[in-house]
């Protein structure tokens, strides 16, 4: 826990704002800067609360950039809960073995976390997709096994959406990548929450740090969905800025956990 004054509440503020933001344009993916922001801006020095509070926020964030993405007609709720209720047992097994990991560890294997976030966001998807996808008995087949893996991931790694989520719904049904960005809202949502339940459990989360990142959260997430419609366009261009700089902060988190310890 930290002693929270003007700045830090300030700065968390900004903090939920970024990740809201992002969250909303890119779907899961960009949740991926809540833990960084934390411990490198707001100055949380537990890797593991840091973790715990990021994915508590995320995940009430993500569900209300879920129920703006459902609005627009952009989820595809079937496959997109198929996916989440199988990585729930997966998001357990995460956090559980992620909380016995030391702080410095942790962190380094989120860097590499963060980075193959940033490459899976940089790769052009093959086709445009489809965006009539309908639920069907192959499409569970493959949902199943990867949501479990997602899950894994996420409670691993404690960023609430990921990295295998947006391409594992394409993956596995084929959609486009505006409505697996908008489906994975789910699965960071029911992640995101059992991540952090995992985590509250063993008293490491920080309420009052989950207040703050969750009221500046919100506000970019309502921003974040009034640009997904006005920047589809250039969205691509978009994913690929947002994800040399997810590359940037990984390699210093890196840096960190090697050599500032």
């Amino acid at each position: 826990m930290i002693d929270i004054g003007t700045t830090e509440i300030l700065l968390t503020l900004i903090s939920g704002g970024i990740v809201g933001l992002f969250l909303a344009l890119f779907g899961g993916g960009g949740s991926v800067l809540a833990a960084p922001l934390l411990l490198n801006l707001v100055g949380v020095l537990d890797a593991h609360i840091a973790i715990g509070t990021s994915a508590a926020a995320v995940s009430a964030n993500a569900a209300v950039g879920l129920i703006g993405h459902w609005r627009k007609e952009r989820v595809k709720w079937p496959c997109a809960s198929v996916f989440a209720v199988a990585g729930v047992i997966g998001s357990l097994a995460g956090s559980t073995l992620a909380k016995s990991i030391e702080g410095d560890l942790l962190l380094f294997a989120f860097s590499i976390a963060m980075a193959l976030i940033a490459l899976s966001m940089l790769r052009k998807p093959k086709s445009e997709g489809n965006m009539n996808v309908r639920i069907n008995a192959e499409f569970i087949s493959k949902l199943v096994p990867i949501g479990l893996l997602a899950g894994f991931a996420a409670g691993f790694f404690g960023i609430g959406g990921g990295f295998l989520i947006i391409p594992g719904l394409m993956l596995a049904t084929g959609m486009t990548i505006t409505n697996a960005a908008a489906s994975s809202l789910l699965s960071v949502t029911v992640f995101g929450a059992a991540t952090a339940g995992n985590y509250a459990v063993s008293n490491l989360v920080d309420w009052h740090l989950f207040g703050l990142l969750l009221g500046g959260g919100l506000f970019g997430t309502l921003i974040g969905l009034k640009l997904a419609g006005r920047l589809a366009e250039n969205m691509l261009l978009l994913r690929r800025l947002f994800a040399s700089m997810v590359i940037l902060v990984a390699l210093s988190i890196a840096w960190q956990s090697m050599y500032i310890s």
